[in-house]
């Protein structure tokens, strides 16, 4: 069915003719004649009288007219709707996110964008879990992976690496003593992440060790958990360096083995489509990547 033949149809009714429909879209004359005819044909119906000076509607054709024009109307002007969203930042932005990242990352910016777009509101979900924004129904979903990430037909987009490091208590290095070595640290209890693989540290030297978490003493997939845990002195905690930052600036956490190299932590951000990303959206990741380049401590995508 050709629906654009059922358009110019009522762009002829609406300017009284095919020559006056012709000049307004500047479609030849011969065009919207065959597009009524054809649509005549495919209905089996007589839609337009047709004279040498004026064009009248049948009774089938007044009945169509009336009934599919508000049709084509309401279309466009969805169409043009659906362009100012896209270039508006307004409505609701629903992100899922890890709290690590929700709590230092992902809501500063929130809450910079709130105060410059006063018609735009931001729902944050704070979970571990990574799933589909499309059948979830997010604009964006934030994964911290060390892994790369297969894709399931969903669009994944790095945003930034995270800087990592080893943290313990005062208490605990004052019962185990600081670790000059990552060998030292085989004999202090880790508190790791549900899905954290061995941790893997680059030694002054260049080398590349790993650290074994079956063992770990906490394992918990919410940082601040292993948060507390650390500052209690159960435990060396890895994790980012913005995330224990006031800690260790009041002195409740201390780094360990400054000299060597823990594996970032890559932040993902999983988008519906590719294509036609809503203002808001771009603006959020735009933000973040703009304060990824701004800080020593994040690397941009």
């Amino acid at each position: 069915m050709e629906w654009r033949d059922w358009e110019l149809f009522c762009e002829v009714v609406e300017h009284g003719g095919f020559s006056a429909a012709a000049r307004v879209l500047g479609h030849p004359k011969s065009s919207l004649s065959a597009a009524v005819q054809r649509l005549e044909g495919n209905l089996g119906l007589r839609l337009i009288e047709r004279t040498t000076r004026h064009l009248r509607l049948t009774d089938a054709g007044e009945i169509i007219y009336r009934r599919v024009r508000p049709l084509f109307a309401a279309l466009h002007d969805t169409h043009g709707e659906a362009l100012a969203m896209s270039s508006v930042v307004a409505g609701t932005l629903r992100i899922k996110s890890p709290y690590e990242f929700g709590a230092h990352h992902a809501g500063p910016v929130a809450c910079d964008l709130m105060n410059r777009y006063p018609d735009l509101t931001i729902r944050i979900d704070v979970e571990h879990d990574i799933v589909n924004p499309v059948a979830e129904n997010y604009d964006i979903v934030f994964a911290m992976v060390e892994a790369p990430l297969p894709s399931n037909g969903i669009v994944i987009r790095r945003v930034y690496s995270l800087e990592r490091g080893l943290y313990a208590a005062p208490a605990l290095l004052k019962q185990l003593g600081e670790p000059r070595t990552w060998e030292d640290l085989l004999g202090f209890p880790l508190l790791a992440g549900s899905s954290d693989a061995p941790w893997s540290i680059t030694t002054p030297e260049k080398t590349v060790e790993h650290l074994d978490v079956q063992k770990a003493r906490l394992v918990s997939s919410n940082a601040d958990i292993r948060l507390q845990a650390a500052l209690a002195g159960h435990g060396v905690l890895r994790v980012t360096a913005s995330y224990t930052r006031a800690a260790v600036e009041a002195g409740l956490l201390v780094r360990l083995l400054p000299d060597h190299v823990c594996e970032p932590l890559n932040v993902h951000a999983l988008l519906p489509a590719r294509q036609f990303v809503p203002a808001k959206v771009r603006c959020f990741l735009d933000e973040l990547e703009a304060r990824a380049r701004a800080s020593p401590t994040l690397v941009g995508p």
